[in-house]
């Protein structure tokens, strides 16, 4: 009986990453320290002043019911006051935003409320796995989309010609284009420009658009990641998903917003009254405090991630592993040097047994991730560096042996 597996859950592989996973608990309780660059998880706090109210809040009496499903007003205000001091987007905070348990519920409950039998979602491949796996579990089906990194230097003209070709090639129109840039895994930004040609292109086909903007405040080198909602008109076709829990550092706190087209939300908020009660009503309180605040104090986090960027890409180039540094996000995308000859699971396994570092293989990200390994700037300057004298032991090491 408990080899038992319902149909949905049938339809879902495995995740790669479990398996990078066990390996990494085992040595770890072998005594190894390991340096872990694999989950995207945030190391870094909230701002003391956040966490603060949470537990001022949450010594109150009347504020352990049952929470509003779409968000306390006054956090949609401050969603929407956010978005128009930092992208000069105006948002109804009644109709136009909605509270979620953080952008991977929101988004897969959009998804379902969206899609059923027959109906078919255009994902970029790879990708976050959620994006590509709600629609499967919706009923739906997931159409990719490749995300060639040869052709990085006109990204956004090859990914929209992409776009259009596999729309054309699709028995049934889609329903809805997912994208998420910054981009995890590969990191790739695009300019709003491109999100101008989006809207276009998903007015004159009629298909939603759904952008996942979780890395919207971490952008490098003075680049600031545009917003969809920016372009006129885009809210006739498209929401967004802003999530608190990378500039924020509010990971475990699950607050997220989808913000956009009122149709979507109306349909996302209808779902969600069967679904849930909401995030506990001091997350909330303490949500708007952060969204209320200076923004340096995202900008203080923006900045620790580019240092540590710097140290690992730096660092990886010095020892011949050659690496771009990434203009936004939380993760360096690495291409596995040809003469390893590996895999990327079997390299990812490999430098956690050989150099004590913990990576994303490529392809849980999807089969045009293979090749590739993803390294998370989730632990400090001076791991990261440890991190980089261990794989640089390790590859000569390997050298010697295939030599």
């Amino acid at each position: 009986m408990s080899e038992l597996i319902f149909p949905r859950v049938r339809k879902l592989p495995k995740y790669v990453f479990a398996m990078v996973n066990e390996l990494k608990m085992k040595l770890r309780r072998e005594g190894e320290d390991i340096v872990d660059l694999g989950m995207g998880n945030p190391d870094l706090p909230p701002a003391p002043h956040i966490i603060e109210k949470l537990c001022e809040v949450a010594r109150r009496d009347n504020v352990h019911g049952y929470s509003s499903s779409r968000g306390i007003p006054r956090l949609r205000k401050a969603i929407c006051d956010f978005y128009q001091r930092n992208y000069g987007v105006e948002l109804n905070p009644e109709t136009e935003a909605i509270l979620t348990i953080g952008a991977k519920e929101g988004y897969s409950h959009l998804i379902l409320a969206m899609v059923e039998p027959g109906d078919s979602v255009m994902v970029p491949n790879p990708t976050y796995p959620i994006h590509y796996y709600a629609p499967i579990i919706a009923g739906g089906d997931a159409i990719s989309i490749p995300i060639n990194l040869e052709e990085k230097q006109n990204f956004e003209e090859y990914f929209l010609k992409s776009i259009h070709d596999t729309l054309k090639a699709s028995f049934k129109k889609p329903k809805a284009l997912v994208l998420s840039f910054p981009h995890n895994p590969t990191t790739l930004c695009v300019s709003l420009e491109f999100f101008k040609e989006i809207v276009r292109w998903a007015k004159r086909e009629e298909v939603w658009v759904i952008h996942d903007f979780a890395y919207a405040d971490l952008g490098f080198d003075g680049y600031k990641p545009p917003s969809i909602l920016q372009v006129e008109g885009a809210k006739d076709i498209a929401v967004e998903i802003y999530s608190m829990s990378k500039g924020f550092s509010m990971a475990g706190w699950r607050v997220a917003f989808v913000l956009g087209n009122e149709i979507l939300i109306n349909n996302l908020a209808h779902l969600k009254s069967y679904l849930d009660y909401g995030v506990f009503t001091p997350i909330q309180v303490a949500s708007i405090i952060a969204l209320e605040s200076p923004y340096e104090i995202v900008e203080k986090n923006r900045d620790v991630y580019q240092r540590r960027r710097d140290v690992l890409v730096e660092g990886l180039n010095r020892i011949g592993w050659p690496v771009e540094k990434p203009k936004a996000s939380m993760f360096v995308w690495a291409k596995i040097p040809e003469w390893v000859g590996m895999n990327s699971l079997d390299f990812s396994l490999f430098l956690l047994k050989e150099a004590k570092v913990a990576v994303s293989p490529g392809i849980g990200f999807g089969e045009y991730g293979e090749g590739y390994v993803r390294f998370a700037l989730v632990e400090n300057e001076h791991r990261i560096r440890q991190a980089v004298r261990g794989i640089k032991k390790a590859l000569e090491r390997f050298k010697q042996t295939v030599q």
